[in-house]
């Protein structure tokens, strides 16, 4: 019983977070430099997401492979290619590297 209540709790409190964001947009006004600050610090976490996950494997580095299909894909991205073709491109420039013996 105390499992149900529980889950119930984290339930209710969960959807209460995520529904006070856009319920307090409104009442609240940022100023524009805050705005463009939190817009800056996304761009900046998602680069730091990628860069961390095309570098690094477990607690080392990940090679070569990796980089260089991130590398391929982010340029191919940058250059507006279709999303297929930047997948299959990063994941083939990989593939095709390692097949060499590239680590």
């Amino acid at each position: 019983m105390t499992l149900l209540v529980a889950i119930l709790v984290l339930a209710v409190g969960t959807f209460s977070l995520r529904i006070a964001g856009p319920m307090m947009r409104t009442r609240f006004e940022l100023p524009e430099r805050a705005e463009k600050v939190l817009a800056a610090a996304a761009v900046v976490l998602l680069a730091a997401l990628v860069a961390t996950a095309a570098l690094t494997d477990g607690h080392g580095a990940a090679g070569i492979a990796r980089p260089a299909g991130v590398l391929v894909g982010g340029v191919l991205a940058l250059r507006k290619a279709p999303f297929v073709l930047v997948v299959v491109a990063a994941a083939a420039t990989a593939a095709g590297l390692r097949l060499l013996g590239v680590p």
